[in-house]
């Protein structure tokens, strides 16, 4: 560092972040920075938190936390910071392996019950005889199983899920989200914002009763 020129550190805190139970949190685990090289490689390593039974698995890490840590280590530092303001830290236990017998019996429970879904809607609204009578329309003559239309309207089915959702298995016919995957980042995001909003109060409270972070 030439002179006397102020050192600058720029910060992005991410979103959020997963670490294992019981981790060091340190601030390379959760920031992108860029500082001059040895100050960068310093504060990649400046402990933030240690994580504590209860912590629970959520815990909120606030900009303010990280910028009186980092003073603590360079005082005349000048913090430059974009983005969130806070990052939440998911703390997970040790991933076990899959039980294939569990997801075998789910992958039968959701079988069973879409395709019972399925046929209480076409018992509903009486699709058996809408389609002998379409049948009956196009060639004059009444059928009692249709299956010149029924076989075709049940693969339609099928293949307007896939398309729907846009999967068939692991594999993604191209790069736009499935409507089921927006529902499930919107849920993610109003979760993550309950537990944000119920962490700054939680830290409040601890500010109010003056105990330490």
């Amino acid at each position: 560092m030439a002179g006397n020129a102020v050192p600058y550190l720029y910060i992005r805190l991410r979103r959020r972040a997963r670490m294992p139970q019981g981790a060091t949190i340190r601030l390379g685990d959760v920031a992108q920075m860029i500082a001059e090289p040895d100050m960068e490689r310093k504060l990649r390593e400046l402990v933030l938190h240690r994580h504590r039974p209860q912590d629970g698995n959520k815990l909120l890490l606030d900009m303010m936390l990280i910028v009186r840590k980092v003073k603590e280590l360079f005082p005349d530092v000048q913090i430059e910071q974009f983005g969130e303001p806070h990052v939440l830290i998911e703390t997970e236990e040790r991933k076990r392996k899959a039980n294939p017998v569990a997801i075998a019996l789910v992958w039968l429970l959701l079988f069973i019950g879409s395709g019972l879904a399925i046929m209480n809607f076409h018992a509903d609204v009486s699709m058996l005889e809408v389609h002998r009578r379409i049948y009956e329309l196009i060639t004059g003559r009444r059928a009692e199983y249709p299956l010149l239309l029924q076989i075709p309207y049940s693969l339609g089915i099928g293949i307007g899920m896939v398309l729907f959702f846009n999967h068939l298995f692991k594999k993604k016919f191209n790069e736009e989200p499935s409507p089921l995957e927006v529902e499930m980042f919107m849920y993610q995001e109003s979760v993550n914002q309950f537990i944000i909003t119920d962490e700054y109060r939680k830290i409040h409270d601890r500010q109010l009763r003056g105990d330490a972070p």
